[in-house]
């Protein structure tokens, strides 16, 4: 999707030119980080500017592919420029991109693989495949998704919350994919509308539906397929009471909050008998500040 950068000039940007950038993330974390945000304010300042400027990254990414004034190709296009600019940027070359300034420090200081990063990106461009819509035949499938847009972010993650055992990182990648079954079951109304279908097409046929009927299906028809779901992201949620003592300390409380607000999200979904049709579901604010009091209590204790 990139070409390499080599033999690239050593820029160094300013104390005061990185300060900024890292502002200019935080404020996109705050105003579109609607979940993750709360667990980075219990976070100590630098590993909480350094996953700002992450989600900062991934936004770019998705604004990219979501952006619906450009064709298909279009879109795949700009998302491969995007990432040539972050390799340029992570290889030294000045920018004077905000999302970039911060995400070549943090990548530096926590040392967080550039092949994550891709991986990052791809996992975006799998919607912006013109060849077909998008719709995935077995849960295989899309667990390749899912790994790249979720479970690559947990990698990420616990690089900046710090740890030492390797045991910790098949427990984010599950921890990954427990948030984005959880994501794909709040919005599988707006996705379907969209021409993306993530349930995979075998757990539909179990529960006869077809990925074609999900855009238009009474919500009653879906209630089991959606159950189905919600219990494999149960299950992988588990991995985050394992994770917990495997990171530093410090971060220990923004884990749990992260995991927390999904958990409860989940549930919530599940009380309203996976009706996702009517309105979207979401935890209140006022949920939401509850959970990060605990976290709060946690990091001070």
């Amino acid at each position: 999707m990139s070409t390499a950068v080599q033999q690239a000039p050593q820029f160094a940007p300013s104390e005061s030119q990185i300060a900024v950038a890292y502002s200019v993330c935080r404020g996109i974390a705050r105003s579109a980080a609607r979940n993750f945000y709360y667990a980075f304010l219990v976070l100590p300042k630098p590993k909480r500017q350094a996953l700002c400027a992450v989600y900062a990254f991934m936004r770019r990414c998705d604004d990219i592919a979501d952006d619906a004034a450009l064709s298909l190709r279009e879109r795949r296009e700009k998302l491969d420029q995007w990432l040539d600019s972050v390799h340029r940027s992570l290889a030294g070359y000045p920018t004077d991109d905000p999302v970039l300034l911060a995400l070549s420090d943090a990548q530096r200081r926590w040392k967080i693989p550039v092949e994550l990063l891709d991986q990052l990106a791809h996992g975006t461009a799998m919607d912006v495949d013109e060849a077909r819509t998008v719709r995935y035949k077995s849960f295989d499938d899309l667990y390749l998704y899912c790994y790249r847009v979720a479970s690559v972010v947990g990698l990420v993650c616990i690089r900046i919350f710090g740890y030492r055992d390797p045991s910790a990182e098949p427990l984010a990648e599950k921890l990954g994919l427990a948030f984005q079954l959880t994501n794909i079951i709040r919005d599988v109304k707006e996705d379907a509308e969209l021409g993306r279908v993530y349930l995979p097409e075998d757990d539909l046929a179990k529960f006869g539906i077809s990925a074609a009927e999900v855009a238009s299906a009474h919500p009653a028809r879906l209630r089991d397929v959606l159950s189905f779901e919600a219990e494999r992201a149960r299950e992988a949620y588990r991995a985050a009471d394992d994770l917990l003592p495997l990171i530093a300390e410090d971060s220990q409380p923004a884990l749990w909050v992260l995991s927390t607000i999904y958990r409860r999200l989940l549930e919530k979904i599940a009380a309203r008998e996976y009706d996702v049709f009517t309105e979207k579901v979401s935890l209140t604010t006022r949920e939401k500040l509850l959970i990060l009091a605990k976290g709060w209590l946690q990091r001070l204790t």
